[in-house]
């Protein structure tokens, strides 16, 4: 994990995970926490799926 990874997680979350994982499910998962949750359930799941191994 980059730090730009870091950074984006943090931010911008969704596309933190969506220019890692691409458009699946992950990124969906992680839009919805994060407009749902106020952003803190999107930085939480960036920073999971970001760690996760492949």
């Amino acid at each position: 994990m980059s730090i730009l990874d870091i950074i984006l997680a943090i931010f911008i979350p969704p596309l933190a995970v969506f220019l890692n994982k691409g458009a699946g499910k992950d990124f969906v998962i992680n839009l919805l926490l994060w407009v749902l949750l106020l952003g803190i359930g999107g930085v939480i799941h960036a920073f999971y799926v970001l760690t996760r191994k492949p």
